[in-house]
């Protein structure tokens, strides 16, 4: 492949395509690293994660947005709550529902969450400015409506 081919649109799609994947891949093992010597699985973080910023999640939900079975989305909640970080609580509307909140013990894990989740964004947009952050942002909006909206 020659040099001018590498700047053709396809090339450049495709190039972009696997640095996305590559950098999801990176960002996840590099937190996955540093969150492994407090005990913490990429599993446990991510609902940790999930439940903080949507309190209240049904099991479904969860299990949904963490593209894993009901089940095992059960299994994992019910680790965290005896674990004491998650609570079930009844459905005020549907008796025979649950909604998962965060427990008291949680916030010193989710402040830890955090803590690293913030070392490393500032490790990953090092060198770039507030302008190229939001012109970045602003465009793996388009991409990422372009994927919601085909839906396969």
């Amino acid at each position: 492949m020659s040099e001018v081919d590498s700047f053709e649109p396809d090339n450049l799609k495709r190039g972009i395509s696997l640095k996305l994947t590559v950098i999801a891949r990176v960002m996840r093992n590099r937190f996955d690293m540093s969150v492994t010597p407090h005990g913490i699985t990429r599993s446990q973080w991510t609902l940790i994660a999930l439940v903080a910023t949507q309190p209240g999640a049904s099991q479904r939900t969860i299990a949904e947005r963490l593209e894993m079975t009901a089940a095992a989305a059960g299994r994992l909640i019910e680790r965290l709550c005896s674990d004491g970080l998650l609570e079930r609580r009844q459905d005020m509307k549907d008796k025979r529902a649950w909604r998962v909140y965060l427990a008291a013990a949680a916030e010193p894990m989710l402040a830890l969450l955090t803590e690293l989740g913030l070392a490393i964004e500032s490790r990953t947009f090092a060198g770039l400015s507030p302008e190229e952050i939001a012109h970045l942002a602003a465009l793996l909006d388009k991409v990422h409506a372009n994927l919601i909206e085909t839906k396969g």
